[in-house]
């Protein structure tokens, strides 16, 4: 059974999609709070002195701001800003982008969004929660986001959405863990890559593969920016017996599988790759359905590593 879910994977995402379309989700305006990196003016040189000069882990701070409807136990954030100067600069519309990205040969000096300043790549994009509060608050001329997903549905549901706009933007379907097809970027090309719950939706002995292809696209002093389940997260002590596919991997009932993540598997994962840690730290919530009379324990863990500037010959 546990192959099979594996096998039909983009079978279980396409029918989630299928029957919730963009209703599932709510739009991440959250993000501009925890990842201050994806809003516009907050692209300095700050995390290039920071690695220069400091080599010590970002200092943790608390916050108690409420988010609507709930009511926050312990939460954790932090205000670092990205690295690379982020110069103003106008491009022209990507034209004739078609989704066989895959056979593209990437070259160096053109491909979609190649004469863009600051480039962002979210892996698991779903319907667009993430990417588009990005490019509605993130207004700079410079900017170009692409999006990927393993469901083609949900893919088609981010390119027909009115906010959808080809000149800042590149949706196209990926698997994270096919190892024989390429993203649409070269190497050393991206700024930020986000993965938002969907690091968690693949087998565990896949991921180290996956950071390390994603790594690699990252420019010098480029950050990956994670947020996913943490361990003993109320969704996995809800899960029920035979729902457990192996150490802390679940199934759910649509089909649909779930990791639960500790702290040193994500920077175990990360540094293997070659990733520097700035963020590492656990979010933990309780929240008040007030409708339902329910209290829920949540359990996120949030990390930022960096790709380092300089390499360790030098």
């Amino acid at each position: 059974m546990p192959v099979d879910y594996e096998i039909n994977a983009h079978k279980y995402w396409n029918d989630f999609y299928k029957i919730h379309e963009n209703g599932f989700f709510k739009d991440r305006h959250w993000l501009f709070t925890e990842f201050p990196e994806l809003a516009p003016s907050q692209n300095q040189n700050h995390l290039k002195a920071w690695f220069l000069e400091n080599k010590s882990e970002v200092p943790e701070c608390r916050n108690n701001e409420d988010g609507p409807g709930l009511i926050m136990e312990e939460q954790h954030k932090c205000s670092l800003k990205k690295s690379l100067e982020h110069k103003t600069q106008t491009f022209p519309v990507e034209e004739n982008v078609t989704q066989k990205i895959s056979d593209l040969e990437i070259c160096a000096d053109e491909f979609p969004g190649s004469s863009a300043t600051y480039r962002i790549l979210e892996v698991g994009c779903g319907v667009g929660n993430t990417v588009f509060p990005i490019l509605q608050t993130n207004n700079d001329p410079g900017l170009f986001v692409y999006c990927c997903d393993f469901s083609s549905t949900a893919i088609e549901l981010v390119q027909t959405n009115s906010e959808y706009d080809p000149s800042r933007c590149l949706a196209f379907v990926h698997d994270l863990c096919d190892e024989e097809k390429s993203y649409p970027v070269p190497k050393g090309s991206l700024d930020i890559i986000i993965l938002i719950f969907v690091l968690s939706a693949i087998v565990p002995d896949k991921m180290q593969k996956a950071i390390n292809r994603l790594s690699r696209l990252l420019k010098p002093g480029g950050m990956m920016l994670l947020r996913d389940y943490g361990r003993y997260d109320m969704a996995q002590l809800r899960f029920k017996k035979g729902q457990c596919l192996s150490g802390n991997f679940y199934v759910r009932g649509d089909g649909t599988r779930v990791y639960f993540f500790t702290q040193e598997e994500l920077d175990t994962l990360f540094t293997t790759a070659g990733l520097e840690k700035v963020q590492n730290l656990v979010d933990r919530r309780l929240q008040v359905n007030r409708g339902k009379q329910l209290t829920m324990y949540r359990v996120w863990i949030q990390c930022k590593y960096c790709k380092p500037l300089l390499s360790s010959t030098s």
